[in-house]
């Protein structure tokens, strides 16, 4: 005897109730912040450095051997989440993106969902540091000349997740 059980049908990948369960967990859940500087702390900057540099200077390649880059060398930014942590602190030296220890000249500091919003090139990047979403100190010439650069290159970043894949 073979048993049939009904196919369950899932969610589209859009559907506009998952869309508005998703903000609604995103808005009350608590900030991933303190777990993520926990793990942050543990990670040895070696594994960090492989972990980030390579695929930032493959995103920024073409930009970097253009020389979009060149004003930046041997300064350093920090770009940090709310609170302090975690954070990263990029640098620029002999042609290449590096992600260094210690505080930068200039510091980015926002949500993760600014971060974010600001990769994906959702929103104007004027817009994220007009509404304070975005907070630039220490060096603000610094981190302005930053943000116009990536403003005006091409690039793409994508951290779109699926929860049913096969949707």
């Amino acid at each position: 005897m073979h048993l049939s059980l009904p196919k369950l049908t899932a969610f589209p990948a859009h559907h506009p109730l998952l869309d508005q369960s998703l903000t609604v967990l995103r808005e009350y859940l608590p900030s991933p912040a303190p777990l993520l500087g926990a793990v942050d702390q543990r990670i040895p900057m070696p594994v960090k450095q492989l972990a980030a540099e390579a695929p930032l200077n493959r995103l920024f390649a073409r930009a970097i051997a253009e020389g979009e880059f060149d004003d930046f060398e041997g300064r350093k930014i920090r770009l940090e989440l709310n609170e302090g942590h975690p954070g990263i602190t990029l640098g620029f030296w002999s042609g290449r993106l590096r992600v260094v220890d210690g505080s930068g000249e200039a510091i980015i500091r926002g949500s993760l969902s600014a971060f974010r919003t600001l990769a994906e090139r959702r929103q104007d990047p004027d817009q994220l540091f007009f509404q304070r979403r975005l907070v630039i100190e220490g060096d603000t010439e610094l981190g302005l000349a930053l943000k116009n650069l990536l403003d005006g290159l091409e690039w793409t970043v994508s951290f779109r997740t699926t929860l049913f894949p096969n949707s």
